[in-house]
């Protein structure tokens, strides 16, 4: 695959898996308005995101034919390590805009600029440590 068909196919990926976590948050907010809401739709959305972008990067990104519950529980929880970092950027990103500006649009112009930073550190990182091939890490 070349690098520009690479790159397209993890943005739209990137995006496909934005608009499922910030469709999940505003689902939401709209199913529980009360303490921690946004904390909680943060939470939803970020586990919807992570695994869409899981099961395409995983197949069409990286090649990787992994299969059975083992193989997929390791792969995922690799993923999901490497995610933790690039969340807290997300979430940093998508707070401090909340804080800043105070407006749902200016929140989901954050949390898209935090995704995007995000994005781009954790396809290196899965890159190098989750989907490594055999005798490349």
């Amino acid at each position: 695959m070349s690098i520009a068909e690479l790159t397209f196919r993890y943005a739209a990926f990137a995006a496909l898996a934005t608009l499922v976590n910030l469709v999940t948050q505003e689902a939401s907010l709209r199913l529980y308005s009360g303490t921690f809401d946004l904390y909680l739709a943060m939470a939803a959305g970020t586990l919807s995101g992570l695994v869409t972008k899981y099961l395409l990067d995983k197949r069409w990104i990286f090649g990787d034919r992994t299969g059975g519950w083992s193989g997929h529980s390791r792969k995922f929880t690799l993923y999901s390590l490497m995610g933790i970092a690039t969340t807290l950027i997300f979430w940093v990103c998508e707070l401090s805009f909340e804080a800043l500006f105070g407006s749902d649009i200016m929140r989901n112009i954050g949390a898209v600029l935090g995704l995007a930073i995000g994005y781009t550190v954790k396809y290196r990182l899965d890159r190098r440590f989750v989907f490594a091939r055999e005798g490349a890490a």
